[in-house]
């Protein structure tokens, strides 16, 4: 569920804060999960990437269908390797309160499709460029129904 699907009025779209864009029902994994488990999570959610988190929410990393694809090129059983293994442990992340435009900046000098969104070092979400697109269209629509 995204915030942004619920604005009623027309807002500056480069001032919308991260939380406001981001999705809040994010899909995680544990260090501890295997690869298959991964792999089978983005599969199942359609999800490029999924954020790597501790017992506290904490976030220690990412890992993408990218990770994975090297591995299956090294031939190796995804059910044998750990998340922690091979997961991007230096992840770009914003605050909450990270207005759009720093996001779209970020995004797109990073190349990168999603974000996560962290407060106190703890993941709160995640933003994609599709949400950002989302984000402008419904702060700037000019009827509302």
């Amino acid at each position: 569920m995204r915030r942004v699907e619920y604005l009623s009025t027309q807002r500056e779209f480069k001032t919308l804060p991260a939380d406001v864009l981001m999705e809040w029902n994010v899909v995680t994994i544990q260090p501890t999960d295997s690869c298959r488990y991964a792999a089978s999570q983005l599969t199942k959610g359609g999800f490029g990437s999924l954020p790597v988190v501790d017992d506290q929410n904490r976030l220690l990393g990412i890992i993408s269908e990218y990770d994975l694809l090297d591995l299956l090129r090294e031939e190796r059983n995804l059910a044998d390797v750990l998340v922690s293994e091979v997961m991007s442990k230096d992840v770009q992340v914003v605050q909450y309160d990270t207005p759009a435009k720093e996001i779209c900046d970020i995004l797109q000098n990073k190349h990168l499709i999603r974000v996560p969104v962290v407060h106190n070092g703890h993941l709160v979400g995640i933003v994609a460029r599709r949400d950002v697109l989302l984000g402008y269209i419904k702060s700037t629509a000019k009827y509302w129904p």
